[in-house]
């Protein structure tokens, strides 16, 4: 059963192959709303791939997934519409150049344009802004990043931020949307022993408030719903496909 607020994800025997051969193969698994999801494996073996596809990002091959109710491969478009993407290198990156106000005042403006309801955009203007205000703020409470222990405040570089700092401003961007799932890769990248166990902290939390989480890691934290990937090699490939015959 579905929450009012976070998406089951369950997938069935999804793969994709591409050009050189599969990229992840057989992942089955299921998750209630509100889960944490640690999607663990080795670098190279598809698990953004897997993250990119269960948000509806990226086109399977193999079998079926859903995310929310929508069905995966056929309804991605549906899937990103309550799907949001934390940090992802190559498909959703912070800008150095920007402010960490910048970033902000972006993805509310975008929010308030874009995924707001007719009735919401006829508002006035300082009801809108005060909206867009308190959502903000909201966002930045759930991903644990006061902007007052900042150098600079709000003012501060993307460039000048610490890894975990950066993380929690991809997550408060993230959450401005209200999402029903959250999907967050390389969580554990470059991140100590302490940094890390503060990272699953922010994801546990958010995950706990109702939003379901999707994480892709190296090594899956105690308590999480772990989904793990392997390379698969032409080899196993052709091993599988003949203990299948």
């Amino acid at each position: 059963m579905e929450s009012p607020h976070g998406a089951a994800v369950a997938a069935e025997d999804f793969g994709l192959e591409g050009p050189r051969g599969w990229v992840f193969r057989h992942v089955t698994f299921s998750a209630e709303p509100g889960s944490l999801v640690a999607i663990e494996g080795p670098s190279g073996s598809g698990r953004t791939c897997l993250l990119l596809a269960l948000t509806g990002r990226m086109r399977t091959t193999e079998g079926h997934a859903r995310t929310g109710g929508p069905r995966l491969p056929g309804q991605a478009a549906a899937v990103r519409g309550i799907a949001a993407l934390g940090p992802v290198p190559g498909v959703s990156e912070l800008d150095p150049a920007f402010t960490v106000a910048e970033h902000l005042n972006e993805r509310a403006l975008l929010q308030g344009r874009y995924g707001a309801s007719l009735r919401a955009l006829l508002r006035p203007r300082a009801e809108r802004r005060a909206v867009a205000a308190a959502r903000v703020d909201k966002a930045l409470e759930a991903a644990g990043l006061d902007l007052a222990t900042l150098p600079k405040a709000g003012r501060t570089s993307v460039r000048d931020l610490e890894r975990l700092e950066a993380l929690r401003l991809s997550v408060a961007l993230a959450l401005i949307g209200e999402p029903r799932l959250l999907a967050v890769d390389d969580t554990d990248l470059k991140l100590r022993d302490a940094e890390r166990d503060r990272a699953w902290e922010l994801l546990r939390s958010v995950a706990e408030a109702g939003t379901t989480v999707l994480a892709v890691c190296s090594e899956a934290p105690k308590g999480a719903l772990v989904v793990r990937t392997a390379p698969v090699t032409e080899e196993s490939a052709t091993e599988e496909e003949t203990a299948d015959a």
